[in-house]
């Protein structure tokens, strides 16, 4: 008969469960590409009057998802097609893409928060029922860390704050002035550009750790 040496069962069970804690710890971590936010106004001008965004699938914030719907955008030495339209509608277009895509459109955009989008650059978008000539809206997105109520009262962390991030692998990186920004409407998740993700080897799911605020 096969003895069950009880101890040793209960050790490694703490041990999975130890493993498990550590894996779930840190800041999970979304990747961005580039994609755009219409307002009704816009989205009108590009679909026709009265035009309703489609769903596509839901994005890891509470409320926003990406639409079936893209555009182009063409800026003064190259454009990019199906650029993916982000829902619900904004108050304003914003336009949001990598240092490197600036490249290829022939503009340079500035890092900004979301909605900061005063004395930016601007881009031709063209839909399937027009096109719009944007004088602003460009921006390169400030990297954020969308935070819950709970969890910021919880590691004392205030909406604003600028934090140190790091993270882990054979690229590891430190990640500086990174905004937290705090809601009962979000979901805990830092936010990267794809520039971002490249350089620091980081993908959807990854987790990083704030080590300095």
């Amino acid at each position: 008969m096969i003895q069950i040496d009880k101890a040793l069962i209960e050790k490694i069970t703490e041990e999975v469960k130890r493993q498990i804690k550590k894996y779930e710890t840190g800041i999970p971590v979304g990747v961005s590409n580039r994609h755009i936010h219409l307002s009704h106004e816009d989205l009108y001008k590009l679909f026709g009057n009265g035009y309703e965004l489609t769903k596509y699938k839901d994005l890891s914030q509470p409320g926003q998802f990406a639409a079936k719907e893209t555009v182009s955008i063409e800026g003064p030495k190259g454009s990019f097609k199906k650029v993916r339209i982000l829902g619900p509608v904004r108050k304003d277009t914003q336009i949001e893409i990598s240092v490197s895509d600036g490249f290829k459109l022939g503009i340079t955009p500035i890092v900004r928060e979301s909605g900061n989008i005063g004395d930016t650059p601007g881009v031709i978008i063209k839909g399937p029922k027009g096109r719009i000539v944007k004088n602003k809206g460009v921006i390169a997105a400030l990297r954020h860390i969308h935070m819950p109520v709970d969890y910021a009262r919880e590691h004392g962390f205030n909406n604003g704050d600028m934090v140190t991030v790091i993270t882990e692998g054979i690229r590891k990186t430190a990640f500086y002035n990174v905004l937290i920004r705090v809601s009962d409407k979000y979901n805990l998740e830092m936010h990267i550009d794809m520039d971002e993700a490249n350089s620091s080897g980081l993908k959807n799911g990854d987790r990083v750790e704030i080590v300095k605020k």
